[in-house]
């Protein structure tokens, strides 16, 4: 099969959640293609289980980039920025890229020249959590959580954190901001939505930030320092999956939801 480069267009982010799910054989074709650096970071992970979501989660990186830039995945070479924010080197490409993982989801995302940040987590009991609310969220983010029900807190202290780091990894190398100099919306009424920055009235206005996640029991954004964006969200997949449908002859991305969220 001759492959083509296939790229997001210029307003549309494509976002992926995929179970880290696999055969044998899908681990060893994730494992093969990681570079040496990359394997001899996934041996520092303490436990098979945590070794095997990082070979799983890379892998599946490297096959859609690989099917995304039309070249197979072991060829795909990273540059990282001095906060570790990785991007393609190589083949030279508009595309760019982010990825998470939590619980037994991966989650990424690729845009042509824009930059972006994802995250997710797993919704669970968190020791301490209003003493983390008091010292990183915001005055005003503080005041919105401790106004809430202890029923709802829970989610609402994943849907606000997601979203800062969202914001944050789209920054990338950008001036590393304290999480409590910038403002989301937490509340589950309210769409999510970057409120302020400290010391820049204008740059809240010149965000997308959106929720997302891949199932009940997880919270997740998606932060991009453009507007007018449009996202479309891939079928969720197994590892296996993405791996069968990178190598197959059938369309590339599959059919995907248009979620109409243009910020």
């Amino acid at each position: 099969m001759e492959l083509r480069q296939t790229l997001p267009d210029a307003r549309a982010v494509h976002v992926w959640f995929v179970e880290l799910a696999a055969n044998a054989a899908a681990d060893e074709a994730c494992s093969r293609s990681l570079s040496a650096d990359e394997r001899e970071r996934a041996a520092r992970f303490r436990g098979a289980r945590l070794t095997r979501a990082f070979v799983l989660s890379r892998g599946v990186l490297r096959a859609l980039l690989g099917r995304y830039l039309a070249i197979e995945p072991d060829r795909v070479r990273f540059a990282y920025g001095a906060r570790g924010k990785p991007r393609v080197a190589f083949p030279p490409t508009p595309l760019e890229f982010n990825v998470a993982h939590s619980g037994r989801f991966a989650a990424y995302a690729f845009a042509a020249g824009c930059e972006l940040g994802v995250d997710i987590e797993q919704l669970r009991p968190t020791r301490d959590q209003e003493a983390i609310v008091r010292r990183y969220f915001s005055a005003e983010e503080c005041e919105e959580w401790m106004d809430l029900d202890a029923a709802r807190r829970d989610e609402a202290f994943f849907r606000c954190w997601t979203r800062k780091e969202a914001y944050l990894k789209a920054l990338g190398d950008g001036l590393a901001l304290p999480l409590d100099s910038f403002r989301v919306s937490l509340r589950p009424e309210v769409p999510a939505a970057l409120i302020y920055v400290a010391g820049d009235p204008t740059a809240a206005s010149k965000w997308s930030l959106w929720s997302l996640a891949p199932e009940e029991g997880y919270a997740g954004a998606l932060a991009a320092p453009q507007r007018g964006l449009g996202v479309r969200a891939m079928p969720r997949l197994t590892a296996a999956a993405v791996l069968d449908l990178v190598s197959g002859p059938g369309p590339f991305p599959p059919a995907a939801d248009e979620l109409g969220l243009r910020p």
